[in-house]
């Protein structure tokens, strides 16, 4: 007994063709692409002359801890200078990414002159076209490709008001500390950019 084996058509109506399909576009045509939002609808300022990725430096979900290092690879080879922002050592940083991207969204992500550029898969994506280098011209360039001597390119430092412990002693009672963020950490002050 044979059966006749449907034929599935590939090129459905409501799919594209994938190869032609560019990683802005959207993939099904009932949905939208990713608005691109200026970061000055955030509240982040930047100058027309600046980058700024945001970052984990969490290794629990490998993809993105992955994807964070291609991207600062990729930036350091330019040797463009940016603003590493931590989303996982400074919680002001994630609120800020997601205020700005208008929802929770899993790092790394690229602004560059106050533009959104996209994720890791954009950004590579760039970079093999040509299209990133692009963009980075007119970008100051690092001075140095050494980490800074104080934070040892970290950004942060441990307080040194609390020394980590987020608080200290007013008037006989404990209190948080004024200084230092939810991780006993402050920016450093000679390298951190922005």
């Amino acid at each position: 007994m044979l059966r006749k084996l449907k034929k599935i058509s590939t090129t459905s109506p409501t799919w594209r063709n994938q190869a032609s399909v560019s990683p802005a576009t959207p993939q099904h045509e009932d949905e939208q692409p990713h608005p691109k939002p200026d970061i000055g609808a955030g509240k982040t300022e930047q100058s027309d002359a600046s980058v700024v990725l945001y970052t984990t430096s969490l290794r629990g979900i490998r993809k993105t801890f992955e994807d964070c290092k291609t991207i600062k690879f990729l930036l350091g080879s330019f040797r463009v200078v940016y603003s590493e922002r931590d989303v996982s050592m400074h919680m002001e940083y994630r609120e800020e990414l997601w205020g700005i991207l208008g929802g929770r969204v899993v790092p790394p992500r690229l602004f560059v002159r106050g533009r959104y550029v996209g994720g890791a898969d954009e950004v590579v994506g760039l970079h093999d076209n040509g299209m990133l280098r692009a963009m980075l011209q007119g970008i100051p360039l690092a001075p140095s490709a050494r980490p800074c001597g104080a934070c040892g390119g970290m950004t942060f430092l441990l307080c040194t008001t609390c020394n980590g412990s987020r608080r200290v002693l007013a008037n006989g009672a404990r209190v948080r500390c004024p200084d230092c963020n939810e991780n006993g950490l402050v920016k450093c002050t000679l390298c951190h950019v922005g």
